[in-house]
């Protein structure tokens, strides 16, 4: 039951967000997660700071999981993260920030897992 919700400078198009979407969707096995009940959100044209300078190509991921995973498994999957923004966006690494959000209590269809 992963959720990756992603906020982006720059505008998208409607092919880019497909692809960015397939290609998490393989990247989400790297958490022992399957692509089945993945949720994907990109929203772009989104302002974001940091240290306090506006980024014209920068992005901030927020990848939610049921349950959790090994931190080397969370370390590779950033690294994953931001070679895909990099190949698909040019946004550079050091402009990426991704955090992790393992939940315990999960609701889909009416009721919880």
């Amino acid at each position: 039951m992963p959720f990756i919700d992603s906020k982006i400078t720059l505008p998208v198009d409607a092919p880019t967000k497909e692809a960015l979407k397939t290609k998490l969707g393989k990247l989400i096995t790297t958490l022992n997660k399957s692509e089945t009940y993945l949720m994907v959100g990109i929203e772009d044209g989104y302002d974001l700071w940091l240290g306090g300078k506006k980024l014209e190509r920068g992005a901030y991921v927020s990848v939610s999981l049921f349950g959790n995973a090994p931190k080397a498994a969370y370390d590779k999957l950033t690294g994953q993260i931001c070679d895909l923004f990099a190949e698909e966006l040019d946004i550079l690494g050091s402009n990426v920030y991704v955090t992790y959000h393992p939940v315990s209590d999960w609701g889909w269809n009416g009721g919880n897992f």
